[in-house]
């Protein structure tokens, strides 16, 4: 089971942890939350996170700064996301909505007038019903449904589920995955590694094939890849792995469905700032978290979500097969 939060850690020892990694807290439009969020001053993000950890799977409401689903930097102060209509009256499913960058996700395109489908796990029920507050505040539909996602043959469930509320789905978003930390590969656990595909990649292709028949033409289909699908990691090589077929998968899906004007795009982002950190680190490795970035901070899943909205949007009509880099150049 898992969803977009989830970190499984594998000790030196190898002795996995599977247990599920929370969401995000986002910011309520109406509600100021500065003195506890990742805001620093003179609107922006906080440089330095502080050294804490957390026992798994890992709460928003536990960090210290909280997370930003919906502020964005800005020259005399924080500015809240303000949407334009750019996808009034369509509807989209998207996977690990309940914390991180699908609940960043998920509460910008309701800005923009789409609404939503949050996919998640039961466990995870108090994080999916802050985001559902935050998606209806928008002013759109938000529709919960816990499902353990490598439930691979079942997956059309959770497809049915959207079409029957919104009677389509114009876009799909691949968000959720899992990783399991193994620093020698000599001692990885199979059943781990296994698990990894299974969650990251071949659920995604499930999901996709079952939703394929729903989505129209102008459709989009978005999946969550990485920067270390680029770059590599020493301790993440199977799950580096993963998000090198979902590079693979997304550009190869792209040209078999550009005739069918169903747009096919990831996003790859750098470190970002959410609860999965602090509940799978370590407290000594969470201090300064993100500071070796060249901009020296982590990013923030609001500032990850615009690119989730520009992919989805007209915008991006000539976009089939590209990847997002939302992080510096070097990073």
């Amino acid at each position: 089971m898992f969803t977009s939060r989830v970190l499984f850690r594998t000790l030196r020892n190898q002795r996995q942890l599977s247990t599920q990694i929370k969401p995000i807290r986002p910011i309520s439009i109406t509600t100021n939350r500065m003195a506890t969020s990742q805001a620093g001053k003179s609107g922006q993000f906080a440089a330095c996170v502080p050294a804490q950890t957390q026992s798994q799977p890992g709460l928003e409401k536990d960090m210290a700064p909280t997370s930003e689903s919906t502020k964005l930097e800005g020259k005399e102060g924080f500015v809240e996301y303000v949407g334009s209509g750019k996808l009034k009256g369509k509807s989209a499913l998207i996977t690990g909505g309940d914390s991180g960058i699908g609940r960043a996700v998920a509460a910008l395109y309701a800005r923009e007038g789409c609404n939503v489908s949050i996919n998640y796990l039961p466990e995870e029920q108090v994080d999916a019903d802050e985001t559902k507050r935050l998606v209806t505040e928008a002013g759109a539909k938000c529709l919960c449904i816990p499902y353990d996602l490598e439930k691979l043959k079942s997956l059309n469930e959770i497809v049915e589920k959207h079409v029957k509320e919104y009677g389509g789905l114009d876009i799909l978003v691949n968000n959720a995955s899992k990783q399991v930390e193994c620093e020698d590969f000599a001692n990885i656990n199979l059943d781990a590694m296994e698990s990894t595909f299974k969650s990251n990649i071949l659920q995604m292709m499930a999901l996709t094939k079952f939703a394929l028949p729903h989505i129209p033409k102008g459709g989009s289909i978005i999946n969550t890849t990485s920067v270390v699908a680029f770059r590599g990691t020493a301790a993440l090589v199977d799950y580096a792995s993963t998000k090198g077929a979902i590079v693979a998968f997304t550009r190869s899906l792209a040209k078999q469905l550009v005739k069918k004007g169903i747009r096919v795009n990831a996003v790859a982002p750098g470190p970002v700032h959410t609860p999965l950190q602090p509940a799978s680190r370590p407290e000594e490795e969470m201090d300064n978290f993100g500071a070796q970035s060249q901009i020296g901070r982590p990013g923030q899943p609001s500032e990850i979500a615009t690119s989730f909205v520009f992919l989805a949007s007209a915008d991006a009509t000539l976009y089939y097969g590209q990847i997002l880099h939302p992080y510096p150049l070097g990073d």
